[in-house]
């Protein structure tokens, strides 16, 4: 049970940094590095379930 809600706390805190530093850049960034401000949510589904 501890060790599930530990990996859950850890996925919400990577969310969370994921979602954070490309809400903080530009479109302008965004578009540098292949993605559009729509994707982010996308972007940090896939990286937490990975």
């Amino acid at each position: 049970m501890f060790a599930s809600i530990a990996r859950l706390l850890h996925a919400w805190t990577r969310a969370s940094a994921i979602r954070r530093e490309l809400t903080h850049l530009s479109d302008r960034e965004l578009a540098d590095i292949g993605i559009t401000r729509s994707d982010i949510e996308r972007i940090v589904a896939n990286h937490v379930h990975d």
